[in-house]
């Protein structure tokens, strides 16, 4: 049986925490990949870390209300709370998803 995860409401949610869960270069990796091609399975990624590591990432994500997390037979599924988001901070994901890679 797979666990209850928690998800933060809508009016709840943080611009700190949001903010912090963008700030890692693997979590932005995450959310890059979910915004350009929809709903993922964790491990679907190919991220450069360990499970457990990617698994802390994906956590950071969802308690901050960046991604929402839905159990599908043996996997989770991610896809990005954008409506949440963007009318929470209006104009953040965007301005996150279409900065300039830092050199």
């Amino acid at each position: 049986m797979m666990r209850l995860l928690n998800h933060p409401p809508r009016d709840s949610l943080s611009l700190s925490r949001v903010l912090y869960a963008l700030s890692d270069p693997v979590r932005l990796t995450i959310v890059k990949s979910i915004a350009a091609q929809g709903e993922q399975a964790c491990g679907t990624f190919g991220l450069p870390v360990a499970k457990s590591t990617a698994s802390h990432h994906f956590r950071v994500l969802r308690e901050a209300g960046v991604i929402q997390m839905r159990a599908e037979g043996t996997q989770y599924m991610n896809s990005l709370r954008r409506e949440d988001l963007d009318s929470r901070f209006p104009g953040l994901l965007d301005a996150i998803l279409t900065a300039p890679e830092p050199v």
